[in-house]
């Protein structure tokens, strides 16, 4: 099952099948000053001699000892159980099925997978997931497209980059996408109904939002319902085991970044998004969604089903052109949530909340003082009794990555890592900058 070629002759045929001469025709497009052509050790060392030399190299690599920063992207504690069973071969392996139906171990994984979510999020279908959390997010605003109604609704306390695929996504379309004023880094339910009308398809608001506050889902859901407008929330998954879901606030579509659950921080990826709605809606899921049937012996089995991407109908009926889904990612997702159970997916979010408040009211003491009010799970704003870039360097040299510079506040982030004896440590540490 090894993908890599072993002989001269399979690389060799391996480049001519996909028209190239050498591997460095492979790597044109690579700038020629970040290219290493080799590394830095002499021949003739033993392997215990060169593996000390590689750590030598891999030691001048910047590795944190602590991080307080999210905005996206979160450190959390995976427990080994994950990795262990999602790097099986037979898993590791796995791509999207084209012969599904005969692939019935990489279904029922996603079957299970689609399952666990719903259930996270209250919600009645989900899909076998799409390539990250704002790709499902512009997903999300298409989904809620009707003949007369092609205007939709984004609030401004969203994530940035989410909010720039969703423009990409609207210009490719002739969406019109209008971006709502917050107030006090939250939603304005009265920018929002000011600006709701019969062309109006869907409302994208985040809870948590970008500035970790929680928003009124439940009043922004049942404003846009009486003007027939779908809502669509995104989600951090983690902060569901304690906050109602999108289900219990009558949300259409939730949607979200699959990251958190198992997932490393790694250099950005490879994440997954996820999407659920109701039931209504499942015909406009993009992507793949796998169904569970019996064979004609009665046998238990699962099909591909109710699938909206050209591939498989035809293209003027086509919602996505989504032709993936992030398999491994989403059995990661999967194996993660198995492992902590819904017992520890509450103890967990709670473990967050609790030391995120705990940091607050320690960085309130050093005069970083929250500006916002309102209640947040894992994620909040402070000033800085010093310039931001300043403390990211002081605080660097100490091996703790900062919060993250928001305009002219920080943005802190703790998770269960980061804990009640980690955060004294970073306070010691931020005593020693300030003075």
């Amino acid at each position: 099952m090894r993908y890599i070629p072993e002989t001269k002759r399979e690389q060799e045929q391996m480049l001519q099948d996909i028209g190239l001469n050498s591997v460095d025709e492979l790597y044109s497009m690579v700038p020629k000053e970040v290219l290493l052509k080799e590394l830095d050790i002499p021949e003739g060392k033993s392997e215990m001699e060169v593996l000390e030399d590689l750590q030598k190299i891999a030691g001048k690599n910047l590795v944190y000892d602590q991080i307080y920063r999210g905005a996206g992207v979160y450190k959390h504690y995976i427990p080994a159980i994950v990795s262990y069973i999602t790097s099986k071969e037979e898993f590791l392996t796995a791509y999207t099925p084209y012969q599904a139906e005969i692939s019935q171990g990489v279904l029922q994984s996603i079957f299970e997978y689609q399952t666990q979510i719903c259930e996270l999020t209250g919600l009645d279908v989900s899909n076998a997931s799409v390539y990250d959390g704002a790709v499902a997010a512009a997903e999300a605003l298409f989904m809620t497209l009707e003949r007369n109604r092609d205007e939709v609704l984004v609030s401004d306390t969203i994530d940035p980059q989410t909010l720039e695929v969703m423009k990409t996504y609207c210009e490719s379309r002739n969406v019109k996408l209008t971006l709502l004023k917050g107030k006090d880094h939250k939603t304005d339910i009265e920018e929002v109904r000011a600006h709701l009308n019969e062309r109006t398809a869907g409302l994208y608001v985040e809870s948590p939002n970008y500035y970790g506050l929680i928003e009124d889902v439940e009043e922004l859901t049942k404003l846009v319902h009486e003007n027939k407008t779908k809502m669509i929330e995104g989600v951090d998954p983690i902060s569901l085991a304690i906050y109602k879901t999108p289900g219990e606030m009558d949300v259409d579509i939730a949607v979200g970044e699959g990251q958190q659950l198992g997932l490393p921080m790694s250099f950005g990826g490879p994440y997954l998004g996820f999407m659920t709605c109701k039931k209504e809606l499942m015909r406009k899921l993009p992507g793949r969604i796998v169904g569970e049937t019996t064979d004609h012996e009665g046998r238990r089995a699962y099909v591909l089903t109710l699938q909206a991407r050209e591939q498989h109908i035809r293209r003027e009926k086509a919602s996505s052109n989504i032709c993936s889904n992030e398999a491994l990612c989403a059995m990661t997702a999967s194996v993660y949530m198995a492992a902590m159970g819904p017992q520890g997916m509450e103890k967990l979010a709670l473990s967050c909340y609790n030391n995120a408040h705990y940091l607050q009211t320690k960085l309130n003491e050093l005069g970083f003082v929250r500006k916002d009010e309102g209640e947040f799970f894992d994620e909040f704003l402070t000033s800085s009794p010093i310039d931001a870039e300043v403390l990211e360097k002081k605080l660097s040299e100490r091996k703790i990555l900062s919060g993250l510079k928001v305009e002219d506040q920080i943005l802190w982030c703790a998770t269960e890592v980061n804990t009640k004896d980690k955060i004294d440590e970073l306070c010691l540490a931020l005593k020693e900058v300030l003075s």
